[in-house]
């Protein structure tokens, strides 16, 4: 499906290298605009692979190796396997993270508290992600998951009032199905306008949560 992208000898060489590493059972699973990602199996684990496109300038895998790192102990995004380079392209392997994106998930009220208490972490330890209010890197299974630190940066956060646009306030295809399952009016956006004008001053959730509780 993505032959284009890649030619056959370094699909070979890379399967084969992943191979050596006990990696195995490797797909080609979607693309982006600077790296093509994988499924396959690391100790019977299903894992994510992304390789660094060839006709991408970027190099910044390892930076985002670095963060996933980093964030680990905070059971934030699933724990990163391995960072290396292949023939100059660099590659991560990550565990796989199980569930939906939540573009296409069912939402239920816990997992709003999850996504609340992991942006709201992610802004206190400074890291923005940059992509959250996108929908496409938020996973709803079991568990919440933040994936693909690419684009994060050490700047002004701002993960858990994009988070709670792209749920409640924008006009968009999950905010209009979380406001139409929950049964939620103006009133209710209102206050959590307020709520989270509150947050931005003080950094205390303490105010949305409680908003949150009464869906």
């Amino acid at each position: 499906m993505f032959g284009h992208l890649i030619s056959d000898s370094l699909l070979e060489g890379f399967t084969h290298h992943l191979e050596s590493l006990g990696i195995n059972c490797i797909r080609l699973y979607s693309k982006g605009t600077t790296g093509l990602v994988f499924l396959a199996v690391w100790r019977e684990e299903k894992v994510i692979i992304k390789l660094q496109r060839s006709d991408s300038p970027r190099k910044n895998l390892r930076r985002e190796a670095e963060l996933m790192s980093f964030l680990v102990p905070f059971g934030v995004t699933p724990p990163l396997v391995a960072y290396g380079e292949f023939r100059g392209l660099e590659y991560i392997v990550r565990r796989f993270a199980e569930g939906e994106v939540i573009l296409r998930a069912d939402v239920e009220k816990r997992h709003i508290f999850e996504v609340v208490e992991k942006t709201a972490l992610l802004d206190r330890l400074g890291l923005d992600h940059g992509q959250i209010q996108g929908g496409k890197h938020i996973i709803i299974g079991e568990r919440v998951w933040i994936i693909d630190f690419e684009k994060a940066n050490w700047r002004k956060p701002k993960n858990l009032t994009s988070a709670m646009a792209m749920l409640f306030l924008n006009d968009n295809v999950i905010s209009r199905r979380v406001r139409t399952k929950f049964g939620i009016e103006n009133s209710f956006l209102s206050a959590l306008k307020r709520e989270l004008v509150g947050y931005k001053r003080n950094g205390k959730i303490s105010g949305v949560l409680s908003l949150l509780s009464d869906l």
